[in-house]
């Protein structure tokens, strides 16, 4: 959820998942959610200025932020950039290992060669829609 001034306007921007990495969030339920919200809102009126609410799932090529979001995509298809380069490389695509106890994350590349990346060196981490 994020609440951000973009020029002159407000956007209220919440984001709805499911639990199971093989749950997917649609447009009904989208709106379902956007509706609820937007009712609970108005009675409660929390927000003083005028804003737009948007509801919206992660989608498929979610970004990867919390080490949760490492463990839950274990055995998908990712790319991975890094803030500085590692063994001549700043984005590394390849099949997700998971996160260790110590923010570790394990990837494979497509060369077959398993990288070990600090949580803190990841700049940005996605899934990758293979078709």
């Amino acid at each position: 959820c994020e609440f951000i001034k973009e020029g002159r306007d407000w956007f209220l921007r919440v984001y709805v998942d499911r639990p199971a990495k093989d749950e997917y969030i649609g447009t009904e339920d989208c709106e379902k959610v956007s509706r609820f919200l937007s009712d609970r809102l108005d009675e409660e009126d929390l927000i003083q200025q005028n804003y737009y609410l948007e509801v919206s799932s992660p989608g498929m090529d979610r970004k990867l932020l919390r080490p949760e979001h490492y463990e839950r995509y274990a055995g998908s298809e990712v790319e991975i950039r890094l803030y500085k380069g590692k063994d001549g490389k700043k984005k590394i695509q390849g099949v997700l290992g998971g996160i260790d106890d110590n923010g570790i994350v394990s990837v494979t590349d497509h060369d077959g060669r398993e990288w070990k990346l600090p949580l803190d060196e990841i700049a940005k981490a996605n899934l990758v829609v293979l078709i």
